[in-house]
């Protein structure tokens, strides 16, 4: 099947995010096609270039989000089809239409731009419970539903007019979309900070929503049934071009499911494909974007150039909106973890729909540690790495930054330190400091070190050396991750905000022990196989880590049942394997195309695989006729003439025989072309003609006898 990958700020740029997650899809699911959209954050992610692309990704469309995307009303975008020599895309062509308004599509935006703003400045009920724990009364869950039918009603409104225009980018930017925003502000029941809104402030989220409502005037969706939402018919050349005509793929026309990663901006080709094709919609998220909008928001709240709090309650809300009806629209969500998927459920999503799927990770660099750690042969192992995992040190792996409490892990390894002098810490970073913040932190840990722990001295000849040691992921001292978690005996997880844990996972699949903090999807990643302790409590880490460090028998069997755990759950080949067979599950529930355009319920009914694999086959098929028609026009085949019969010395002539209505002679099956694909596959032949002469045969000997016995 074709599948679509939509992707905003990831795949297939090589600066991105889960773009190891998806070229690993990419190269699992090599039976089926890719088409990938691609949505970019800034100019230096795509001058960053691409990944390297499998073979089965036939094109790739990308389309700008950032400023630097409009020049002159017009946004330019990139629809290119895929050169395998240089793993790099030729030049195409597409466009972020603006559109050509008129009078009457002055007022169509009016209205639909005015029911999605109304929706997102009106002051409803969250999804979210309340400090209690408790959720939105009816009466409260009503009108937050009806927000959500307005939101509807106006995104498809502007998706409808784009269609028809061209693209509604220049209206989202004009005069009048600030107009019809300041008059949503300035009406009852809606929120306080919207409210206060100003005139700068309402700029402001004029061109943030022109930047997320974008999609909705690129030129992705192509022709079905000869009309094209933009106005005309996408043309490009590469693999995925017609065979015999050359004619290009009319984009999200011909897929048959969208997959989404991440959320966002990201949604909104998939919802506008369910809407114009019937075309099922995949989301996937291993970190909500609703949430990573809220702490990017609550984070920039402090700077110097930051928005006003009108800005940010806005554009949350317009978020929140546009997860919800994603969600809705969606017919499975595939959230990477029990924390995401309390946030989704939190923001609208059916449970019903959720479905967790581990991301998978590659298990292959830390084989030779794990399989170090599993060895029947442990005394020797254990005498033979002694230089290199020491019984007494922690290992902490992971990117410095405030959100990690470095501060608090170097003041819990000083109450280790004072239980098992000892004792020592590794504190590995994998990547340099981002920003004057993370810089700043780091500095401060390596002064808090040196102030805590002292250089120390076995002896007066000998060099004094601190027990916390600072290294950097790829120095000698830690040249792999698998070496870094290896040179100790016990990996420690010190955060106070964490998503998925991929350095826990990681020191698992080494066969390594673990403290960690309660934090994320701490505990449903370690299961029982770990240490967990509360944030924020360097006695309670510490306590953890010396009852570690005095029993390591105890270590080494909790290490084994987390490698074990690890193996069974977040490998690769398990991630792809689930997709896969989501896949195929999505596309067996859903309607089958019928003269280009997708069926939806309310057009025909489902038929489980009505279009298989076969179909796709290159070249044209032969014709077959009806075999009524067939049965007429045959002629019987003399018995010498048959494969395999004894020829005579005369040809007898042939003698009529009486031919039951609806079944045909034996001469018909054999007069009848041959077909390079089996009978069920081939889409020519009219209904019930792809059973066969024997099994209609059967089929009417059975109703005849059914009428007997009446």
């Amino acid at each position: 099947m074709r599948i679509a990958l939509l992707t905003e700020g990831g795949y297939p740029f090589a600066r991105g995010e889960a773009v190891v997650w998806c070229d690993r899809l990419l190269h699992g699911l090599d039976g089926h096609e890719f088409e990938i959209y691609a949505l970019s954050r800034s100019a230096r992610q795509e001058a960053a270039g691409w990944c390297e692309l499998p073979a089965n990704v036939v094109r790739v469309h990308t389309a700008p989000l950032w400023d630097g995307g409009a020049d002159g009303g017009t946004a330019r975008a990139a629809d290119r089809p895929v050169q395998r020599r240089s793993g790099r895309a030729g030049a195409g062509a597409g466009a972020v239409r603006s559109g050509a308004f008129g009078r009457r599509e002055r007022r169509r935006f009016g209205e639909s731009f005015g029911e999605l703003a109304s929706a997102v400045c009106g002051a409803g009920p969250s999804a979210l419970p309340d400090a209690r724990g408790e959720r939105p009364g009816s009466e409260l869950a009503r009108d937050d539903d009806q927000l959500a039918d307005r939101f509807a009603a106006g995104l498809y409104g502007l998706a409808e007019l784009a269609r028809d225009c061209g693209g509604v980018a220049g209206a989202l930017r004009s005069e009048l979309a600030v107009r019809v925003l300041q008059s949503a502000c300035r009406g009852p029941g809606t929120l306080r900070a919207a409210q206060r809104a100003g005139v700068s402030d309402l700029l402001a989220v004029a061109e943030r929503l022109e930047r997320a409502l974008r999609p909705l005037s690129v030129d992705w969706y192509g022709c079905s049934g000869g009309d094209h939402p933009g106005g005309g018919c996408a043309r490009g050349h590469g693999r995925d071009a017609d065979r015999e005509t050359g004619s290009a793929c009319p984009g999200l026309a011909e897929a048959d499911l969208c997959h989404v990663v991440g959320g966002g901006a990201a949604a909104l080709p998939g919802l506008l494909a369910k809407r114009f094709f019937g075309t099922p919609l995949l989301i996937t998220e291993y970190g909500v974007r609703l949430r990573e909008h809220y702490l990017a928001s609550a984070a920039d709240a402090v700077a110097p150039t930051a928005a006003g709090a009108p800005v940010r309650a806005l554009l949350a809300s317009f978020q929140r909106q546009l997860a919800r009806e994603a969600y809705a629209q969606a017919q499975l969500v595939t959230p990477g973890n029990t924390h995401a998927r309390r946030w989704q459920e939190r923001c609208g999503a059916s449970r019903e729909k959720l479905r967790t799927v581990y991301p998978g990770m590659d298990a292959t660099p830390f084989a030779e540690i794990g399989e170090r750690a599993d060895s029947a042969k442990r005394e020797d192992v254990r005498r033979d790495s002694r230089t290199e995992a020491d019984s007494s040190t922690l290992v902490w792996v992971g990117r410095i930054a405030p959100e990690k409490d470095l501060i608090g892990l170097l003041h819990a390894f000083a109450e280790v330190r004072r239980a098992i002098p000892g004792a020592r810490l590794r504190i590995v970073a994998t990547s340099a400091t981002r920003g004057p913040e993370s810089a700043e932190y780091a500095e401060r840990c390596r002064v808090l070190a040196a102030q805590l722990f002292p250089d120390e001295a076995d002896g007066a000849g000998s060099v004094g050396e601190s027990p916390v040691q600072f290294d950097e992921l790829g120095s000698p001292a830690a040249p792999t991750r698998a070496q870094a978690y290896g040179a100790g005996a016990v990996v420690v997880l010190s955060s106070t905000v964490e998503g998925f844990p991929v350095s826990l996972v990681e020191a698992m699949f080494c066969g390594r022990a673990t403290v960690s903090t309660d934090v994320g999807a701490v505990c449903e990643v370690i299961g029982g196989t770990g240490l967990v302790v509360p944030s924020r409590n360097p006695r309670a880490l510490a306590d953890s880590c010396t009852a570690l460090l005095r029993d390591p028998e105890r270590g080494e069997r909790l290490g084994a049942a987390a490698r074990a755990r690890a193996l069974e759950l977040f490998t690769v080949e398990q991630n792809v394997e689930a997709f896969r067979g989501i896949y195929l599950e999505l596309m067996s529930r859903w309607p089958v195309r019928k003269d280009g355009v997708a069926a939806t319920p309310r057009r025909a009914e489902p038929q489980p695989f009505g279009r298989p694999a076969e179909s796709r086959l290159p070249g044209r098929w032969a014709d077959v006729t009806d075999t009524r028609a067939a049965v007429a026009t045959s002629r019987s085949v003399p018995a010498g003439d048959r494969p395999g019969a004894r020829r005579s010395a005369a040809p007898a002539a042939p003698t009529a025989r009486s031919v039951r209505p609806g079944a045909p002679s034996a001469g018909a099956a054999r007069t009848r072309k041959r077909s390079p694909a089996p009978s069920w596959a081939r889409p020519d032949l009219p209904d019930g003609a792809a059973i066969g002469p024997r099994m209609r045969q059967q089929s009417v000997r059975t109703e005849t006898r059914k009428e007997d016995r009446r």
